[in-house]
């Protein structure tokens, strides 16, 4: 019985197999990164006023930023603010945000006719729903 020799591998073949094994172990970690560190538990979400409110043409614009700091996707997610003055509510105003996944923040702005200045404005989160 004669032995078949195997030919030898090319550099060019060595440098392939090389990228490629590194791909594999590359995605390989990253899925086991991300399994290991997932977030199980609910969206938490917070709304905060961003920067000073700004008045251009008698309205007043109220910017806002609101944050999925939990581990799954809110979807419809529902920012309201109430401005109350002398105690009463004066104004109100709503936001949709479609989607807000884990650790991501959108920003918006509310558009009142009177100062909030001049009064308390209360900012929160509604409602959401899950994917």
């Amino acid at each position: 019985m004669t032995k078949t020799e195997q030919p030898k591998r090319s550099i060019a073949e060595w440098v392939t197999f090389s990228v490629a094994s590194l791909i594999l172990v590359i995605i390989v970690s990253l899925v086991g990164y991300t399994w290991l560190n997932e977030k199980d538990q609910p969206p938490i979400l917070s709304v905060s006023k961003k920067q000073t409110i700004r008045e251009i043409n008698g309205q007043f614009y109220v910017p806002f930023e609101v944050v999925n700091s939990g581990g799954d996707t809110a979807e419809s997610v529902q920012v309201m603010a109430e401005l109350l003055i002398n105690g009463k509510v004066t104004e109100t105003g709503e936001q949709q945000i479609d989607f807000l996944s884990s650790g991501e923040s959108e920003e918006g702005a509310f558009i009142f006719s009177q100062n909030p200045l001049q009064g308390q404005l209360n900012l929160r989160v509604g409602s959401y729903k899950l994917p």
